[in-house]
């Protein structure tokens, strides 16, 4: 069955290329819902339709994309982590070369370099990384030919459609597998996020299309459990466009979202049972100065006990802006000490700080 479904996903790109949209959605949409248990669907789907006529081939440049290489600064905070150089996609959204990409892409960045098909780079700067939704924004210093692209509506996308994946490097059908909240390990909580199967390869800064040509959403993870609690299936997570609307002017005209900063601590924490185990705690950020190291166990933000990375991220989101001092209930050894962190706005950790 899998191998049946990777097959026809296949074909699926190859008649893309060829302008068959219709036609390999439907049969995309057959092997999928075969492959999800829903048989009787997928038959109904499996219709051929008049869009099977022959079309001019496409390059993934007709998807307003392009290639991003990116080098950050020698004593950057997130070299040991993202690494020295970075390579994804950024999405043209609008005719002066403004470029939407994943914003870990970019971050503390020295040089960024995009290009088209065509293989010929064009120097770009940072305009905005947006921590709370994870969106980066560059310009390009002479704008690419290549056709910007519109916005969809993501919140109007149900589980089960077919959608298209597409980063510099070519395109993979896919379908949405569920919509629910994601929560990262660095601090960092979606209400709804877009999870799609089957995996792709060189998701960094994807978009994510549909039918119509619209971008919904903007690659950001791997994941082993793009169905939720309900299967193991690996997929991508993609952030929904949706969340960018609101904050687009202002990420452009001031470099950062109007909202207040939220306060940052600096620690990466797993989930043991509803409680949070510090994995990794940044340097020189607000959790090492207060004391906590990797193994202790975070059980309660100002005295109210915590339930998951969600309730953990709201609890201490709710503290107050960036600079107010966090108050955790820490499990250290046999002991449950109270911790005050004196917390931060996440971009005055990082080098070179913006000048945005």
């Amino acid at each position: 069955m899998v191998h049946t479904h990777v097959t026809q996903c296949a074909r699926f790109g190859r008649n893309l290329y060829r302008g068959r949209w219709a036609s390999a959605a439907a049969r995309l949409r057959s092997a999928m819902l075969v492959w999800l248990g829903a048989a009787p669907l997928a038959l109904a789907a499996a219709t051929v339709t008049a869009a099977d006529a022959p079309r001019e081939p496409l390059t993934v440049d007709a998807f307003s994309v392009v290639r991003i290489h990116a080098k950050v600064v020698p004593h950057a905070r997130s070299r040991e982590t993202l690494g020295p150089e970075r390579e994804g996609t950024g999405i043209v959204i609008d005719s002066s070369g403004l470029i939407l990409t994943i914003g870990y892409l970019i971050q503390e960045a020295e040089s960024v370099e995009i290009a088209t098909t065509d293989g010929r780079p064009l120097p770009a700067s940072v305009i905005a990384y947006d921590f709370a939704t994870g969106f980066g924004l560059l310009r390009a210093l002479k704008a690419p030919p290549i056709r910007p692209i519109e916005f969809g509506v993501s919140a109007n996308l149900g589980e089960r459609e077919p959608v298209l994946i597409v980063g510099f490097d070519g395109v993979a059908p896919a379908f949405v597998v569920s919509r629910r909240a994601f929560a990262g390990y660095w601090e960092y909580l979606l209400d709804e996020a877009i999870y799609t199967a089957p995996v792709t390869v060189n998701w960094q800064g994807a978009a994510l299309i549909n039918k119509e040509g619209k971008l919904l959403g903007v690659g950001s993870l791997a994941v082993g459990d793009a169905l939720g609690a309900r299967a193991r299936l690996p997929g991508n997570m993609f952030v929904p466009i949706d969340l960018l609307k609101p904050i687009l002017g202002d990420l452009i005209a001031q470099g950062k979202s109007a909202a207040k900063p939220r306060p940052w601590l600096g620690v990466n924490t797993q989930d043991l049972q509803g409680k949070m185990m510090v994995t990794r705690v940044s340097p020189e950020s607000p959790a090492e100065e207060a004391g906590l190291a990797s193994g202790d166990i975070i059980v309660g933000v100002r005295g109210e006990p915590v339930q998951g990375h969600a309730d953990f991220y709201r609890k201490l989101w709710a503290s107050g802006e960036a600079g107010a001092e966090v108050m955790l209930d820490v499990l250290k050894g046999a002991e449950i000490k109270q911790l005050g962190v004196k917390s931060i706005d996440r971009n005055q950790y990082l080098r070179p700080r913006p000048t945005f």
